[in-house]
């Protein structure tokens, strides 16, 4: 039987009193820390190693001992994320309408157009490799597992998760295509297409 045990009954089971923050201020916080990196192990330490090596039961033996072995810890991380928070709010002063408008927009727009689209990207980058044409599959192929052609080679797109599933109940007799999704683009494999040139 799975249990869990929420954020709250923690603090309440280890005695700490709960943590209180005014509206959206953690999350902001939390959002700062991320990009100045303020709780990283060179600054902060590397709490996985610290915690075991502490002898004490009690939040406040817990701080004390902390403290005492990384003094400066707390006021760095502070700074850094101080530092970020005043660049965020440099960036809320020059956000208008205008500006919440594109970015709408590419999200909505153009970059639910490309998620939508990429396969045929693939199979263009494809065929500029190899240098020859490329199609996108009709109804009839992709029910077989095609997804488009490269040249005369039928091919299918998937993500590199699909190569890695052990018990896969479909089996595609073409050569695969596998992309990884990047924050910046896409990192694709043609391995196996370029065996056949």
């Amino acid at each position: 039987m799975k249990i869990k045990i929420s954020l709250e009954e923690l603090r309440k089971y280890l005695e700490i009193e709960p943590a209180e923050f005014p509206k959206y201020t953690a999350p902001i916080i939390n959002l700062a820390n991320q990009y100045a990196q303020g709780t990283r192990p060179k600054i902060v330490g590397q709490m996985s190693e610290l915690i075991q090596e502490f002898t004490g039961r009690t939040l406040q033996e817990w701080e004390q001992w902390y403290l005492v072995q990384k003094p400066d810890a707390i006021r760095v991380a502070t700074e850094k994320i101080m530092e970020m928070l005043q660049n965020f709010e440099d960036t809320l002063n020059s956000i208008d309408k205008g500006l919440v408008e594109q970015w709408v927009r590419d999200l909505v727009v153009v970059k639910t157009f490309i998620g939508l689209r990429f396969q045929e990207a693939i199979l263009k980058k494809g065929a500029e490799i190899k240098g020859t044409s490329f199609r996108l599959a009709g109804p009839e192929e992709e029910s077989k597992g095609i997804d488009g052609y490269i040249g005369d080679l039928p091919v299918s797109i998937k993500p590199y998760t699909y190569e890695v599933k052990a018990a896969l109940s479909e089996r595609i007799a073409v050569k695969i295509i596998y992309y990884r999704k990047l924050k910046d683009g896409l990192e694709v494999d043609f391995g196996e297409i370029l065996e056949e040139i």
